[in-house]
């Protein structure tokens, strides 16, 4: 396996830049891949660069994003949730009422419309909650390419409605049965196929992975935060004062934080899945447990056990409980201009509860961690503060495991 390493400036990376030629964000990131796979890192890179230079990719993603994709995403004032709580405003930006239900849209159409002029033909993904998968096989139906999605038995049993979508739409499910059966298993075996079958694209689902994946997932999801801050000066004639969203990779997150970097009165937090509690197998909290390791190709944060091998992990959402961060989120972490806390199962699901009974909005599990965060915050800061919650996805596909849960907690 062939690494490549930071390069050494001498200097502090800067948060809000993009990462060296090597896919480095200070010490976190890089390009830590088998030998058969860095050419096809390299030309992935090499053509991101290119359709990053050329104003009619970003035209055709534009006219996607609009007219498949219903953007822009409104951001919308909760005021039952805000009068409750008696603290700051709390704004949700409606990634929810993106086409399929959840902010990955936005970054499926980016690297299809790359695998396109690669002259792809099929795709790969992996999937937890499956938003991911049901949007690469979205995608994938949209350009007529073919496409197979790896993921986890217990994501598999958990989230059936989502496997339908995606047989529905003509993907091939791929249920994977190793070690724990969850997200990280069925990345390990999306990057063993792709091993096997190079000519392939594989979509990443979130800000991880070898470069330049991490890079290319946040711009294609900085439209979010790009979109908050001019819907936020209208309403508001100011910046938010936090910004709120919930991290497992980070994809969510990095697509609000990036536009809002410089902008250093804007408070940032990420949320991580804090589950059962703060023992080794019971959460997913990363950023919060973590320590520094390699992952999926990339250097991050990583939860590994007491010999050093990477940790099992729990959640409540199928698409929080991955062991590792992607590495922007560990250099924001680094250089404290993101805050990182973790949120238990319970307190998630108390949150959903709220906002589906205060405002007829029923989250996802994944932004509901987002939402207690903000539950929690608000009534402690000044009536004009402006919280924004990232509701990245609905709830629609959680409803059995909700339902669930429920009966465990009476």
């Amino acid at each position: 396996m062939t690494a490549h390493t930071a390069t050494e400036t001498g200097a502090p990376f800067v948060p809000g830049q993009d990462p060296d030629q090597q896919g480095f964000f200070g010490p976190h990131g890089g390009c830590y891949v088998p030998d058969p796979l860095l050419p096809v890192m390299r030309e992935i890179a090499d053509m991101y660069a290119l359709c990053r230079k050329d104003p009619s990719f970003q035209e055709e993603l534009d006219r996607y994003l609009s007219t498949y994709t219903c953007r822009p995403t409104p951001l919308f004032l909760a005021e039952n949730l805000t009068r409750k709580l008696g603290g700051a405003k709390i704004y949700l930006k409606r990634e929810d009422l993106n086409h399929l239900g959840a902010h990955k849209l936005n970054n499926c159409l980016g690297q299809i419309l790359l695998a396109k002029r690669m002259g792809k033909k099929e795709i790969i993904a992996e999937t937890g909650a499956g938003q991911h998968g049901v949007a690469s096989a979205a995608a994938a139906a949209l350009m007529g390419m073919t496409c197979k999605v790896f993921m986890g038995e217990i994501d598999v049993k958990r989230q059936q409605p989502n496997v339908l979508r995606m047989q529905m739409m003509g993907a091939e499910v791929v249920t994977v049965t190793r070690e724990n059966g969850g997200l990280k298993e069925a990345v390990d075996e999306a990057i063993e196929f792709l091993m096997r079958n190079p000519a392939v694209f594989y979509l990443i689902g979130s800000a991880v992975g070898p470069h330049p994946y991490p890079l290319m997932v946040r711009n294609f999801q900085s439209v979010v935060g790009k979109e908050i801050r001019t819907q936020c000066l209208a309403l508001e004639g100011r910046l938010p004062d936090m910004l709120i969203a919930a991290v497992g990779g980070g994809s969510n997150a990095i697509g609000m934080f990036h536009p809002f970097i410089n902008d250093v009165q804007v408070k940032m937090v990420g949320v991580e899945p804090g589950g059962r509690g703060s023992k080794l197998g019971d959460h997913a909290a990363t950023l919060s447990y973590g320590s520094h390791g390699v992952v999926h190709g990339y250097h991050s944060y990583v939860l590994k056990d007491e010999n050093g091998e990477v940790a099992p992990v729990h959640s409540i959402s199928a698409g929080l409980d991955y062991p590792g961060v992607g590495p922007e989120h560990a250099m924001l972490r680094d250089a404290g201009r993101a805050g990182y806390a973790p949120v238990s199962d319970l307190e998630a699901l108390d949150a959903l509860f709220t906002l589906s009974r205060l405002e007829g909005i029923i989250p996802a599990l994944e932004s509901a961690h987002a939402l207690a965060y903000a539950v929690k915050t608000a009534p402690g800061m000044p009536k004009n503060a402006v919280i924004v919650v990232n509701l990245s996805g609905r709830g629609d596909k959680d409803m059995p495991q909700i339902m669930e849960m429920m009966k465990k907690k009476t």
